[in-house]
């Protein structure tokens, strides 16, 4: 139950219309001081369009919000940050090019004469940092220099140099290592028991459990649910997520390895992997478990020919050798780069460009290309993989993520690919769309295709693969059976910490 007397923030019976589409339809939501709020749903639930509304960014068409018992309406984003609420975005909102103190105090520089004082700059910068507990960033520090997670900090000091009363953490783990994400996690704590008021918007409900009081569920722009985090079962969340019981979030179908297609031994890249040897059977889902910078992407890469490769031997099926991108989609090898929307796919062409581009054959006489046909044979992967979409016309940069990535695997299947080479599939998509993702690729090993599945996201990979090979510093150990090995043991070796196991 809501302590009322603590409660910081109200926003009541908040909608929100674009023409005839509606974002938010009547949604409640209250936050406590000193406590953290989870909010969470599917992509297009409506989330980010209620955090532009508590940030000025979004007029509503009806509603209203209390902050601390006064009327609270901003006309703008300048508005909320003078009110002291503060948003930190997924995507970053900083001046590379600036320093950590320039960012820190970026529209409220303290001046006099007309001049910065360029001294209460650092003093209140070096404050905003000492209050995250994070002396080890310093102030005359350009922000280009920083990790992605100290960044982060920096961004989270903003807040705090302005006295926030209500922060907002928007999917702030989506690129952390594990050490980084409980740094963080210490700093959000820390942020609790100076009583700030906390919303976290993440995918990722394993850290809805272990760092929220309670949460909110959004879905179709209403609020469907809520409760206090300890005591709701994960599975219950995603139920009101997706509107519908889910009581097996990794599928896995009966499924036996088969013969080799894909046989790697001792490949050494330019820089990563330094050494690199694995077999892939049909019917098999091999995991890739590492940190950020292990190199399993680059191993992924260079299978594909994207990378160079230095030495070492790649047999795929029958073919053995090296080979370009285009040779391996002729000799049956397809890869979903993580970076969907500056590699994996052209986010302004239509889906069935995106579909059928890399493979034109079949879709006319004599090497002609007829655009019905195209449309068709876009139209069946829409079909079979329930790509929601308005139709096959419809750019790809207008879909949700996992729709996206949906579209990305379905250009694997109009090749035919054997040999899929997945990196990160499920990245910065909400939990109904990655059940739907986990069971087409579960689908697929059971059809024969063999898998190779890149993730930061140890439970995915434990839940959705048969075995898991673990890549430290360039080295890709042994491949174990999931059955043989648990989330500690896999980060032990990711972190080159000897695991010490029974005999």
């Amino acid at each position: 139950m809501i302590d009322q007397r603590s409660v910081r923030l109200h926003m009541r019976g908040i909608q929100k219309r674009f023409g005839a589409t509606v974002a938010l339809d009547g949604v409640d939501l209250s936050v406590e001081a000193g406590k953290v709020l989870a909010l969470v749903g599917e992509n297009g639930a409506g989330k980010s369009s209620l955090m532009k509304v508590l940030s000025g960014a979004y007029q509503p068409d009806a509603g209203e919000m209390v902050l601390d018992g006064q009327s609270y309406r901003p006309r703008n984003p300048h508005d909320a940050r003078l009110a002291r609420v503060a948003m930190v975005y997924q995507e970053l909102s900083l001046a590379p090019h600036l320093s950590v103190a320039e960012n820190v105090m970026l529209g409220m520089e303290p001046v006099g004469f007309g001049f910065v004082r360029r001294t209460e700059v650092q003093k209140r910068t070096h404050e905003a940092l000492a209050q995250l507990g994070h002396y080890d960033i310093r102030p005359e520090e350009r922000v280009d220099r920083l990790s992605i997670a100290a960044r982060q900090l920096v961004e989270i000091a903003r807040a705090i140099a302005i006295g926030c009363r209500v922060l907002v953490l928007d999917e702030p783990t989506s690129s952390l290592t594990a050490e980084d994400i409980q740094r963080l996690f210490a700093v959000v704590r820390r942020l609790k028991e100076q009583d700030h008021a906390i919303v976290y918007i993440s995918h990722f409900l394993e850290e809805v459990k272990e760092i929220s009081d309670r949460f909110v569920v959004l879905r179709d722009g209403r609020s469907v649910g809520e409760g206090m985090t300890a005591s709701v079962p994960t599975n219950e969340i995603i139920g009101m997520m997706v509107g519908r019981e889910v009581t097996d979030l990794y599928p896995r179908s009966p499924r036996t390895p088969g013969e080799v297609v894909l046989d790697v031994n001792n490949l050494e890249g330019v820089s990563k992997p330094v050494s690199a040897s694995l077999t892939l059977h049909r019917g098999e889902i091999v995991g890739i478990a590492g940190l950020v910078g292990a190199g399993r992407t680059e191993f992924l890469r260079a299978l594909f020919g994207l990378n160079p490769v230095r030495h070492g031997e790649i047999k795929l099926s029958v073919y053995v050798g090296l080979g370009s991108p285009a040779l391996r989609w002729t000799q049956g090898m397809g890869i979903v780069s993580e970076d969907r929307k500056s590699e994996g796919l052209a986010i302004t062409l239509s889906i069935t460009d995106n579909m059928t581009l890399s493979r034109l054959g079949g879709v006319g006489p004599a090497g002609l290309v007829m655009p019905g046909r195209q449309h068709l044979a876009a139209a069946k992967w829409i079909e079979r993989l329930q790509i929601k979409c308005r139709d096959t016309f419809q750019p790809v940069g207008e879909l949700s993520g996992g729709n996206q990535q949906k579209v990305a695997i379905a250009r694997l299947l109009h090749h035919d690919v054997d040999v899929l080479l997945l990196d990160e599939p499920t990245r910065g998509i909400d939990v109904g769309s990655k059940v739907e993702i986990y069971r087409l690729i579960d689908e697929l090993a059971s059809q024969g295709k063999g898998v190779i599945m890149v993730s930061s996201y140890l439970p995915e990979l434990l839940g959705v693969c048969d075995r898991v090979a673990v890549m430290y510093r360039g080295h890709l150990h042994a491949a174990r059976s999931v059955t043989e090995i648990d989330e500690r043991e896999v980060m032990m070796e990711a972190t080159g910490t000897e695991v010490e196991r029974d005999k």
